[in-house]
Protein backbone atom coordinates (compact mmCIF):
# COMPACT_ATOMS: atom_id res chain seq x y z
CA UNK A 1 0.00 0.00 0.00
CA UNK A 2 1.45 3.38 -1.30
CA UNK A 3 0.11 4.99 1.72
CA UNK A 4 1.60 3.28 4.34
CA UNK A 5 5.30 2.84 2.31
CA UNK A 6 5.23 6.69 2.19
CA UNK A 7 4.82 6.49 5.77
CA UNK A 8 7.45 4.35 6.53
CA UNK A 9 10.11 6.10 3.95
CA UNK A 10 9.19 9.68 5.22
CA UNK A 11 10.03 8.73 8.93
CA UNK A 12 13.10 6.47 8.26
CA UNK A 13 11.02 3.45 9.67
CA UNK A 14 12.12 -0.47 8.87
CA UNK A 15 8.57 -1.44 9.18
CA UNK A 16 4.77 -0.82 9.23
CA UNK A 17 1.10 -1.71 9.64
CA UNK A 18 -2.17 -0.11 8.97
CA UNK A 19 -5.51 -1.52 10.76
CA UNK A 20 -9.03 -1.06 9.84
CA UNK A 21 -11.95 -1.44 12.02
CA UNK A 22 -13.86 -3.87 10.97
CA UNK A 23 -17.53 -2.95 10.55
CA UNK A 24 -19.90 -3.14 13.97
CA UNK A 25 -17.00 -5.26 15.97
CA UNK A 26 -14.53 -3.97 18.14
CA UNK A 27 -11.74 -5.26 16.39
CA UNK A 28 -9.07 -3.87 13.96
CA UNK A 29 -8.01 -5.85 10.41
CA UNK A 30 -4.70 -5.83 9.50
CA UNK A 31 -4.90 -3.77 5.92
CA UNK A 32 -1.24 -3.63 5.33
CA UNK A 33 2.06 -4.21 6.45
CA UNK A 34 5.60 -3.76 5.50
CA UNK A 35 8.71 -5.50 7.24
CA UNK A 36 6.76 -7.62 9.75
CA UNK A 37 7.74 -11.32 10.56
CA UNK A 38 5.24 -13.67 8.87
CA UNK A 39 4.76 -14.78 12.99
CA UNK A 40 4.70 -11.42 14.00
CA UNK A 41 1.90 -11.15 10.99
CA UNK A 42 -0.27 -14.57 12.19
CA UNK A 43 -0.81 -12.50 15.61
CA UNK A 44 -1.87 -9.55 14.60
CA UNK A 45 -4.20 -9.89 11.65
CA UNK A 46 -6.59 -9.22 14.40
CA UNK A 47 -6.23 -7.16 16.89
CA UNK A 48 -8.74 -6.66 19.71
CA UNK A 49 -9.93 -2.81 20.65
CA UNK A 50 -7.90 -1.93 23.62
CA UNK A 51 -5.01 -4.76 23.38
CA UNK A 52 -2.03 -4.11 22.04
CA UNK A 53 -0.48 -0.61 20.80
CA UNK A 54 -2.15 -0.37 17.95
CA UNK A 55 -5.87 -1.46 19.89
CA UNK A 56 -4.43 1.12 22.45
CA UNK A 57 -4.22 4.03 20.13
CA UNK A 58 -8.13 3.24 18.55
CA UNK A 59 -9.38 2.87 21.86
CA UNK A 60 -7.92 5.70 23.11
CA UNK A 61 -7.70 7.97 19.89
CA UNK A 62 -4.47 8.85 21.36
CA UNK A 63 -0.82 8.21 19.67
CA UNK A 64 1.24 5.14 21.72
CA UNK A 65 4.54 4.70 21.24
CA UNK A 66 7.84 3.28 22.82
CA UNK A 67 11.71 4.21 22.49
CA UNK A 68 12.45 0.69 22.84
CA UNK A 69 9.93 -2.10 22.95
CA UNK A 70 12.51 -4.86 23.75
CA UNK A 71 13.19 -3.30 26.95
CA UNK A 72 10.17 -0.76 27.90
CA UNK A 73 8.02 -1.89 31.08
CA UNK A 74 5.08 -0.10 29.98
CA UNK A 75 1.78 -2.07 29.55
CA UNK A 76 1.01 -0.39 27.11
CA UNK A 77 3.15 -2.90 24.69
CA UNK A 78 2.21 -6.44 24.51
CA UNK A 79 4.88 -9.23 25.18
CA UNK A 80 3.82 -10.50 21.18
CA UNK A 81 5.45 -7.41 20.32
CA UNK A 82 8.79 -7.86 21.20
CA UNK A 83 8.68 -10.68 18.49
CA UNK A 84 8.92 -8.06 15.88
CA UNK A 85 12.48 -7.63 16.83
CA UNK A 86 11.74 -3.80 16.25
CA UNK A 87 13.07 -1.08 18.97
CA UNK A 88 11.55 2.05 18.21
CA UNK A 89 7.80 2.26 17.69
CA UNK A 90 4.50 4.45 17.51
CA UNK A 91 1.11 3.84 16.31
CA UNK A 92 -1.54 6.65 15.42
CA UNK A 93 -5.57 6.56 15.56
CA UNK A 94 -7.04 7.16 12.14
CA UNK A 95 -9.45 9.05 12.40
CA UNK A 96 -12.34 10.28 9.95
CA UNK A 97 -15.31 12.43 10.41
CA UNK A 98 -14.10 12.54 14.59
CA UNK A 99 -14.45 8.75 14.22
CA UNK A 100 -11.32 6.48 14.97
CA UNK A 101 -11.65 4.57 11.79
CA UNK A 102 -7.81 2.14 11.95
CA UNK A 103 -4.64 2.61 13.20
CA UNK A 104 -1.09 3.29 11.69
CA UNK A 105 2.07 2.40 12.83
CA UNK A 106 5.88 2.06 12.30
CA UNK A 107 8.87 0.96 13.70
CA UNK A 108 12.61 0.68 13.75
CA UNK A 109 14.99 -1.44 14.31
CA UNK A 110 16.76 0.95 16.85
CA UNK A 111 16.28 2.97 19.79
CA UNK A 112 14.02 5.43 18.86
CA UNK A 113 11.76 8.42 20.21
CA UNK A 114 9.31 10.00 17.72
CA UNK A 115 9.46 13.92 18.05
CA UNK A 116 6.10 16.01 18.05
CA UNK A 117 6.70 17.41 14.70
CA UNK A 118 7.15 13.62 13.32
CA UNK A 119 4.17 12.20 15.65
CA UNK A 120 1.84 15.38 14.83
CA UNK A 121 2.53 14.75 10.92
CA UNK A 122 1.94 11.19 10.97
CA UNK A 123 -1.74 11.48 12.89
CA UNK A 124 -2.56 14.37 10.10
CA UNK A 125 -0.74 12.06 6.86
CA UNK A 126 -3.18 9.14 9.07
CA UNK A 127 -6.80 11.27 9.16
CA UNK A 128 -5.68 11.79 5.39
CA UNK A 129 -5.44 8.70 3.97
CA UNK A 130 -8.23 7.25 6.53
CA UNK A 131 -11.22 7.54 4.22
CA UNK A 132 -9.28 5.66 1.01
CA UNK A 133 -8.69 2.49 3.06
CA UNK A 134 -10.37 -0.83 3.27
CA UNK A 135 -9.80 -4.29 5.01
CA UNK A 136 -7.86 -6.55 3.03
Amino acid sequence: LEALDAAIARLGADSGTIHIKAPGRQVLVLASSRGIPEQVLEVVREVPWGKGMAGLAAERAQPVDACNIQTTTSSDVRPGARATGLQGAIVVPMILHGAVVGTLGVGNRVERTFTAEETDWLLAYGSEVAGTLEPA
